[in-house]
């Protein structure tokens, strides 16, 4: 059975607080980074960070996005991966000079930070939290993060070979019940779980998590556990840009600086970063912009 490609899996481990996320990113990761031009190393990072998004965007119940970002002074200026609630991922990367195809992501990287945003598009209020870079590795950094902030015990595993990117995620939930309520039995039960099932994944590889199928995955790792698989979700590609978001982005500029570069270039040309999607306003599209800017101003004043 071949690995179905591009799913995000949850799972739970029966009477136990401990659920699970796995996911695999094939044609999503190609799509979304094929068309950018990246060393070997980014491009290996941003497949880790997208398997991340989903597999934590999977634990959430929002209608929105979240956004993991890594930012630094050094080499390396920006990491950035969008995941929306129905699994639509983009992802780029922003560096200056020349950065080697073997060379390591966090050597890149000075003064850094892990920004998580969370961006509700229910008219619930953005979170952002920012967390320091502690480790050589995306996993810890973000098990760190839901352990100080959400104080959440949680485990994950990523990994990508640059054709494609996965990842699993566990948690222990809180517990539901007052452990006050719970017989000594049922606590110590519980807590074996959770170390029973976290030795059990440590023994995942990278060649597993990439093509196995998530039963056979499952079943390997946790044959003796009771595990509930539950029905796949699908991720995929997404950018959210359009001429028209674009159009809008123009208008904020204003119609000086509009003015400014049409005289010194001819046109505006403006490259969506994630997509590779290229927008160009003449002097005519231009001269539509600021009108409807105008107009729009007139119906805002008259109402």
């Amino acid at each position: 059975m071949d690995k179905a490609n591009d799913t995000l899996n949850r799972f739970l481990f029966e009477n136990t607080p401990v659920r699970g996320n796995i996911v695999n990113l094939t044609n999503t990761f190609q799509l979304a980074l094929n068309k950018q031009h990246l060393p070997a190393g980014l491009k290996r990072a941003l497949g880790e960070l997208m398997a991340a998004s989903a597999l934590l965007t999977a634990t959430l119940k929002m209608n929105g996005s979240l956004v993991l970002q890594i930012q630094s002074t050094g080499k390396l200026k920006l990491l950035v991966v969008e995941c929306t609630s129905d699994f639509g991922i983009r992802a780029t990367a922003k560096w200056n000079g020349d950065i080697g195809d073997e060379q390591n992501l966090f050597d890149l990287i000075e003064h850094g930070q892990f920004v998580i945003t969370l961006d509700p598009k229910d008219g619930g209020q953005t979170y952002q939290g920012i967390v320091p870079i502690e480790s050589s590795d995306i996993s810890t950094i973000l098990e760190n993060y839901m352990l100080r902030s959400e104080q959440i015990d949680t485990r994950i595993w990523l990994c990508c070979d640059g054709n494609s990117a996965a990842g699993m995620l566990l948690q222990k939930l809180p517990e539901v019940m007052n452990q006050v309520t719970q017989s000594e039995e049922s606590i110590a039960h519980d807590l074996d779980a959770w170390n029973r099932v976290g030795h059990l994944a440590d023994t995942v590889t990278d060649d597993e998590l990439l093509h196995l199928p998530t039963e056979t995955l499952l079943h390997r790792l946790f044959h003796e556990e009771d595990v509930r698989l539950f029905e796949a979700s699908n991720t995929k590609f997404f950018c959210s840009c359009t001429r028209s978001s674009v159009a809008n982005m123009l208008r904020m500029l204003g119609n000086d600086e509009i003015t400014g570069i049409l005289e010194e270039q001819g046109k505006i040309e403006v490259n969506c970063d994630f997509c590779n999607t290229h927008y160009q306003f003449d002097k005519v599209d231009a001269a539509q912009l600021m009108v409807s800017d105008v107009a729009a101003q007139g119906s805002k004043e008259v109402h």
